[in-house]
C-alpha cells in the first residue's frame, strides 16, 4: 500500500504524480491525494496506515526523482522513478 502525494497542485506535479500512480497501480495498492498540505496529507495517510508515500516535487520534473518517506521511521529517500517496485 502506498501514496502518491504532489507536493502542489500546479506546475505540472499533479499530472506527473498520476502518471507514476498509473505505471504502479497494477502491482500495488495505490491512493492520491492533492488536499491540504503535505504534512497533512502525510499525516492523514499515517492514520490510515499507509506505509509508504511518494513525493512528487518540482525536483521530480528536473531529475526524475521522487522522495519517498517511511511512515515508521519517517525516513525520506530520494529514489529514481524507474526504480520504483514495479
Amino acid at each position: 500500500k502506498l501514496a502518491v502525494l504532489p507536493l502542489v497542485k500546479k506546475d505540472g506535479l499533479p499530472e506527473k504524480a498520476r502518471e507514476i500512480i498509473d505505471g504502479l497501480k497494477l502491482d500495488h495498492n495505490c491512493q492520491y491525494d492533492e488536499k491540504d498540505s503535505i504534512g497533512r496529507r502525510y499525516r492523514r495517510q499515517d492514520a490510515i496506515g499507509t506505509p509508504y508515500c511518494i513525493t512528487v516535487d518540482h525536483e521530480t520534473l528536473k531529475d526524475g526523482t521522487v522522495t519517498i518517506r517511511d511512515r515508521d521511521t519517517m525516513a525520506q529517500e530520494r529514489v529514481a522513478i524507474a526504480e520504483l517496485p514495479r
